[in-house]
């Protein structure tokens, strides 16, 4: 059965095929409406930047629609959300009322995240909820920004809040409000933050009330059972025409900081049946001592955000979640129990899951296989600003692009949002600077960035700063990959590993890795950090030279790596005019070697590689994707156990392809 028969079938005995199809896509524009008015009166630039989504849930919490620029992190939770409020609230929900909650212990993903519930009735009953997401930039806790990686229990990470009434039959519920924001840096800012998502979930409430008006109720409510249930039947269809069985995979978090070397495995296994999906996780590592670990709503939505980017065509809401099961282990890196900390779940667990889904999706659909993604990072900076006459706080909260994987018949794409949130919007400079004391001082694509790859990856990105008038101020970082370096399928390399540095190229110059909270810092510092590029997808030694030749001459790849990497020998003539040449004799000789060579250098000794490197015999990509060698580049020492797990992923992701 086609897409278009389903489509066709649908509607069933209940709904005439117009109708149904003028719902549907009246449901979309209520919530791309909502996220409008989010957009528009927020205060929050994190939010501006579109970290938030929005959501129309049927009187039992389940999700009828989702917004068209949604962030794929907040897929898959916000039903979980709504029926956590229903279910602690149970008949003492009445017009007027709204709700607030961000606990990720009931179906959230982190503190930040922070949803509003607003409950639709019609002739006194219950219709529907209507819910807006947000980021809030800061939640309390020993970090700006809440984010801080010596937490190990929830406690240090902000204000748990678990379903809260702030508006009682229309009653604003200052005090309420008042004890959760006094608790949190800029107070005001997310008092604003809260009134923009209220709001929006009003224009909700309004444009659904206005469908109601039009349609009539009994109408709207068969409209909503009737698309999810559209949704199910088609991811049924797809799934049936999938081959059947079960395929597994692992990827890794950087570290547990109490244990040292040791990448932390996440295990995701795959069954396709007749009309099912099943992910388990199970073997995954015991939750770890940082704010690494994901909660189950977290995990959920991975898998389901996972899934999703193989099914563009199918729309989402609940009826998706019908198909898809997932089995996560308890009091674990994926299903974390409360107080365990997870704030950064979004750096940890959940790109590590949602990556494994590409994988995994790579070997059954081929003709739409990724690569492994860059992976989300957040730098925090907060103190005060002495620009101004009050010294007021201020909060600097920035992310990066970065690279995607290559794909089945083209590179990655360079500098774009992260998987985590592929509607997430590169936030710019100048705003940034007049909101915070914090001027940047480079933004740029890294050349060589990208793994290297029949379809290389997509180029990673460099941002450097420097602080002009702080006081009391301290930077966090929520990273992750400087160890689990992001990796390349059916043969292709491993891309560059994340980490910040604090006053590069000064005498003070420190390494401060991809985690770390509360480094002190003051005005004239500097920093910068990379993002990744994502990792190749097919042997480098079967790129076409020509498209090296465009590489070098944008700058994507250096010449140096262009022969290293791909065994390409170009000669500069004029890089003023652009003006290149490639040996095609030299070409063939430096791949017959490349290839002669390649599977030896991952058996070749770390503390040699290391050794090798001291010396600046190769450098730090030769020693990533030519030997397989994980590094403390604080020290510059091999880490033996990482390195021996890392060199295991690229033996089959990588070495397994090779001729």
């Amino acid at each position: 059965m086609s897409f278009n028969q389903v489509s066709e079938q649908t509607h069933g005995n209940r709904l005439d095929p117009v109708t149904f199809e003028v719902l549907k896509n009246g449901f979309v524009n209520l919530v791309d409406q909502m996220a409008e008015q989010i957009l528009r009166t927020c205060y929050s630039f994190v939010i501006y930047n579109r970290d938030f989504s929005c959501a129309l849930c049927d009187a039992d919490g389940n999700t009828v629609m989702q917004g068209t620029q949604d962030i794929s992190v907040h897929v898959g939770t916000l039903h979980l959300t709504a029926k956590a409020v229903l279910e602690y609230f149970k008949d003492d929900i009445h017009p007027g009322d709204v709700f607030l909650v961000n606990d990720p212990y009931r179906g959230g993903t982190h503190f930040n995240d922070t949803r509003v519930v607003l409950p639709v009735f019609y002739d006194g009953k219950l219709i529907a909820l209507m819910q807006t997401n947000g980021h809030w930039a800061d939640m309390g806790g020993s970090t700006p920004g809440s984010f801080d990686i010596n937490a190990k229990e929830h406690y240090g990470e902000g204000v748990r809040i678990p379903p809260v009434r702030i508006y009682s039959k229309g009653i604003y519920l200052k005090d309420v409000v008042n004890v959760l924001t006094s608790n949190m840096r800029i107070p005001e800012e997310r008092s604003g933050d809260l009134r923009a998502q209220v709001e929006a979930a009003k224009v909700g409430q309004t444009q659904l009330l206005e469908i109601v008006n039009k349609y009539g109720i009994e109408t709207t409510l068969i409209a909503f059972v009737e698309v999810q249930d559209y949704v199910e039947r088609l991811a049924k269809v797809k799934i049936s025409s999938l081959p059947k069985g079960t395929w597994q995979t692992v990827d890794y978090i950087d570290m547990d900081p109490e244990l040292g070397d040791g990448l932390i495995p996440i295990h995701v296994k795959m069954t396709i049946s007749k009309d099912e999906i099943l992910y388990d996780l199970s073997g995954s590592h015991q939750y770890i001592s940082c704010f690494l670990n994901s909660g189950f709503g977290g995990s959920l939505s991975a898998t389901y955000a996972g899934t999703k980017t193989f099914f563009p065509e199918i729309p989402l809401n609940s009826g998706f979640y019908r198909v898809v099961k997932v089995k996560l282990p308890e009091n674990s890196v994926v299903n974390a129990p409360a107080p365990i900390a997870v704030t950064g779940f979004c750096s940890g667990a959940y790109e590590k899951i949602m990556n494994a889904c590409f994988e995994l999706w790579s070997n059954i659909m081929p003709e739409r296989a990724i690569a492994c993604s860059f992976n989300l990072e957040y730098l925090l900076i907060g103190g005060n600003d002495q620009r101004t006459t009050n010294n007021s706080y201020f909060m600097w909260y920035d992310w990066m692009a970065g690279g995607h994987g290559g794909r089945n018949d083209r590179d990655g794409v360079n500098a774009t949002s992260p998987v985590f949130g592929v509607g997430l919007s590169v936030q710019p400079c100048e705003g940034q600077e007049r909101l915070s004391p914090v001027i940047t001082t480079k933004h740029q694509i890294i050349t060589d960035s990208a793994g290297p790859g029949k379809y290389r990856g997509g180029c990673g990105v460099e941002k450097g700063g420097v602080l002009s008038k702080i006081n009391n101020s301290v930077m966090s970082y929520c990273c992750d990959r400087s160890r689990s370096v992001t990796w390349g399928i059916f043969g292709g390399l491993p891309s560059y590993p994340h980490g910040a540095w604090l006053n590069p190229g000064k005498e003070d110059a420190q390494y401060l890795g991809a985690i770390f909270s509360n480094v002190k810092v003051k005005s004239g510092d500097s920093f910068v950090r990379p993002s990744a590029g994502g990792g190749g997808l097919g042997d480098p030694l079967e790129r076409d030279p020509k498209a090296l030749l465009e590489d070098v001459i944008d700058e994507y790849v250096s010449i140096e790596r262009a022969r290293k990497d791909y065994g390409v020998v170009i000669k500069e003539i004029d890089r003023d005019i652009d003006l290149f040449e490639i040996d095609y004799e030299e070409t063939k000789n430096e791949r017959e070697k490349i290839r002669k060579h390649r599977k030896q250098w991952l058996e070749i000794d770390p503390l040699k590689v290391e050794e090798m490197f001291q010396n600046k015999e190769i450098d730090k990509l030769d020693v990533i994707r030519q030997y397989g060698v994980i590094m403390e580049y604080s020290t510059n020492k091999a880490l033996l156990k990482s390195t021996e797990q890392f060199r295991k992923s690229m033996k089959k992701r990588s070495l397994a392809y090779w001729n």
